[in-house]
C-alpha cells in the first residue's frame, strides 16, 4: 500500500540526520495520500541507519494502523490534527535542529530579518505555546500558533514544519535552521535590521512569481 509514498516519506526521514536536524531516534516526517486520506509516517525509536521504505507505517486520520508492523511516531496525533484541520497540508515534519531549537527553549521568534524569510516563511516564524508530547495537544498548538507560515518554534520542545508535500516540509524544516544559526550569529555582532511588512510583502511577491522553474 502506498509504496512510493512510503519511498518518498523514507528518504524526507534520512534526511533529517543528513542534514543535522535530529539526533538518534528523534525526529519525524510524515506524508498525507491525497486519495485515500492515509497517513505515511516514519515509526517509533527506529534508527535511522537501518529505516526502510517498508518500515512506514500507514495510519488513517483516526490514528489506527491501516498497514505496518511497527509502532508509529509518538508524534502521530500531533501531526493528525494538522491534517485534520489544514487540508493544503499534505507534509509535516518535526525536528529538534540546535539553533531553531535554541530560540523555541527561550521562547523567541525570529523576525524577517532576511529576505528567505520573507520568501519561504511569509514573514516572522512564531513562537507555540508549550504543550504536552503524545497527545493532540502539540498539534492543536501549531493550528492555533503558525498562521500562515510553514514553520514554528514550540516552546521547549522543537521545530515543527508544514507543506503541500512532505518534501516541501522537509525544505522549510532545513531552511528554518539555517537562518536560525545566521539569526544566532547576527546577534552576537549587533541587532539585526529587521524587514518592514512593505518589503515583506514585495519578496513574497518576487518569490512567488520569479523563483524556480
Amino acid at each position: 500500500m502506498l509504496d512510493e509514498l512510503k519511498k518518498i516519506v523514507c528518504e524526507c526521514n534520512l534526511e533529517l540526520p543528513r542534514n543535522g536536524l535530529v539526533s538518534w531516534t528523534s525526529g519525524n516526517v510524515s506524508a498525507r495520500d491525497p486519495e485515500t486520506g492515509y497517513i505515511v509516517i516514519k515509526p517509533s525509536g527506529i534508527s535511522y541507519n537501518t529505516m526502510q521504505p517498508e518500515d512506514m507505517v500507514v495510519v488513517n486520520l483516526e490514528g489506527n494502523v491501516i498497514e505496518g508492523t511497527l509502532k508509529p511516531s509518538s508524534d502521530t496525533l500531533s501531526h493528525l490534527v494538522v491534517y485534520r484541520q489544514r487540508e493544503d497540508v499534505n507534509g509535516v515534519a518535526h525536528t529538534h535542529s540546535n539553533y531553531a531549537t535554541a530560540f523555541a527553549v527561550i521562547g523567541k521568534s525570529i523576525p524577517a530579518f532576511m529576505t528567505v524569510i520573507a520568501e519561504k516563511f511569509g514573514g516572522v516564524v512564531p513562537v507555540g505555546a508549550f504543550a504536552a508530547v503524545g497527545g493532540e495537544a502539540i498539534g492543536n498548538e501549531i493550528v492555533r500558533s503558525i498562521g500562515s507560515s510553514s514553520a514554528i518554534l514550540m516552546k521547549n520542545h522543537g521545530v515543527f514544519t508544514i507543506g503541500d508535500s512532505p518534501v516541501s516540509a522537509l525544505a522549510s524544516a532545513i531552511i528554518i535552521e539555517d537562518v536560525a544559526k545566521t539569526y544566532w550569529l547576527a546577534l552576537q555582532v549587533g541587532t539585526p535590521t529587521i524587514l518592514s511588512d512593505e518589503e515583506v510583502k514585495e519578496h513574497i511577491n518576487w518569490h512567488s512569481h520569479s523563483y524556480g522553474q
